[in-house]
């Protein structure tokens, strides 16, 4: 690779690792972007772009949601009972999405589906009204519905989860450090079923590509997910020290900056 690609995406790498340690969303939001404008400068073909994009940030899940798990596993914030029920779904829906539907689905739509879906969460996390005093998760066939359903949407924007289970944990009158903490465990199993999905669905779709595993390009994904995992402690402590209020506003605006962003890679695709 060409050195500038690399050092870029170290860079890229550290930043992403320290807010999927903060914010509980794996760095897929994060990466899609940035990745979609550093792609074609350095040699994927432009009708690749988002799908590779996509699906490299997803694979860095797989690496980076450990290191984050971890972290916050030794502060003991991680809901585990949660994550025993809504993993088996969140496995189901990815392996649907990432396997079946994603390769389907032009760079254009997939540009839109990301936005829409990451502009609508940043608006409930900033905007939501407060959950009634006495609502609780709700029982375990519903919530391992949701799961499939976060699973799924997932795979088609390349995120672990967070912009939707963070939101979904937090209306139920769980803590958003919790919530944040228990989103970075539920993120390896859905990183894990997608990026198996889209190697298996991208193998013929890609052809010969070089550096391309199904969707996936793998030199990004190491030196991604090595700078990540290096950074994803850090953004974990700073998640168990900021207050409630100032983690909402980071998440809500994050998003919104990216649903911008993702809506114009969508026009720029759509009239080229």
């Amino acid at each position: 690779m060409d050195p500038a690609f690399i050092v870029s995406l170290a860079c890229l790498g550290s930043v992403v690792g320290f807010a999927a340690g903060l914010l509980g969303i794996g760095g897929g939001m994060l990466l899609v972007p940035f990745l979609t404008i550093l792609f074609p400068i350095y040699g994927i073909p432009r009708e690749l772009v988002v799908h590779a994009a996509i699906a490299t940030s997803m694979a860095t899940i797989v690496f980076t949601s450990v290191s984050s798990m971890r972290a916050h596993h030794k502060r003991g914030a991680i809901l585990w009972n949660i994550v025993l029920v809504m993993a088996p779904g969140m496995i189901v829906g990815g392996l649907l999405s990432g396997g079946a539907v994603f390769s389907y689905l032009s760079g254009v739509w997939l540009s839109i589906i990301f936005a829409v879906f990451v502009g609508y969460s940043g608006f409930r996390m900033l905007n939501g009204k407060p959950p009634a005093a006495s609502r609780r998760m709700p029982g375990t066939p519903v919530t391992a519905g949701v799961g499939v359903g976060i699973g799924f949407a997932s795979g088609l924007l390349g995120a672990g989860g967070g912009f939707l289970s963070v939101p979904f944990m937090t209306r139920s009158n769980i803590s958003v450090h919790n919530a944040v903490a228990t989103s970075a465990a539920l993120g390896f199993f859905i990183a894990v079923a997608n990026s198996a999905g889209y190697i298996y669905s991208g193998f013929n779709e890609v052809g010969g590509q070089e550096g391309m595993l199904g969707y996936i390009y793998w030199p990004a994904l190491v030196v991604l997910s090595a700078m990540s995992m290096l950074t994803a402690p850090y953004g974990a402590r700073c998640a168990h020290r900021l207050p409630v209020a100032t983690l909402k506003r980071v998440f809500a605006c994050l998003l919104f900056g990216l649903a911008v962003y993702m809506l114009y890679e969508a026009y720029i695709g759509y009239t080229s």
